[in-house]
């Protein structure tokens, strides 16, 4: 995608209603283009896989195929593309906890505004996570347990957050850079994000850095 393409976006939800409001709001979005609709997890599998999106619009609970195993699937061999924006009337910690370890790089609930949806979006183009109140609250009362950062993963994280590359980060910390990328891999399963710039980010609205 360069940018003067429109980012282009599935759409997964088992509600007809739904699944074609969402269609009609992102299609009369300029710079947004939906290239496929799912109805659950399995057929999200084949469209995304046919329509190679940047952005997929995951619903959890479908039959046929959760959005979790969907979203596992598509993370696997360590994938961090299409980004994935779940969009859920969900809003347990079990449910939250469950799609970001999966992969999602946002989570959002139904109810959130259109023109919050969209921003999302191209957030999750630009490589920021996204997330709801619930979901933040859901992995702030959990930080004490779940997110607990080891000093070295704290400190390459500050410095990742400071702009620093791998090698640099490896070169101020008199360490290897194949042990910086492991420290990342680390705090990456630790935040529920896939890449550097979420990691900045989730990091950032937990206190963590």
């Amino acid at each position: 995608m360069t940018g003067t393409d429109p980012v282009r976006v599935v759409v997964v939800d088992d509600h007809p209603v739904v699944r074609d409001g969402l269609v009609a709001m992102l299609g009369a979005e300029p710079g947004l283009e939906v290239v496929g609709t799912a109805q659950d997890g399995v057929e999200a599998l084949a469209v995304i896989g046919s329509s190679a999106p940047d952005v997929v619009l995951m619903d959890l609970r479908m039959p046929g195929g959760h959005g979790v195993d969907a979203i596992r699937a598509l993370r696997g061999g360590g994938r961090t593309l299409p980004r994935i924006l779940v969009l859920t009337t969900y809003d347990t910690d079990r449910d939250i906890r469950s799609a970001l370890e999966a992969g999602a790089d946002g989570y959002l609930l139904k109810d959130t505004r259109r023109e919050d949806v969209i921003r999302a979006v191209h957030d999750l183009v630009a490589g920021r996570a996204v997330l709801a109140p619930a979901a933040l609250a859901a992995l702030t009362g959990a930080a004490g347990t779940r997110i607990a950062l080891s000093g070295r993963e704290a400190e390459v994280l500050r410095l990742v957050a400071d702009g620093c590359t791998n090698r640099a980060a490896a070169s101020r910390l008199g360490i290897g850079e194949a042990t910086v990328k492991t420290h990342l891999m680390h705090v990456y399963e630790k935040l529920g994000v896939g890449d550097r710039a979420s990691a900045v980010r989730t990091a950032w609205e937990l206190g963590l850095v």
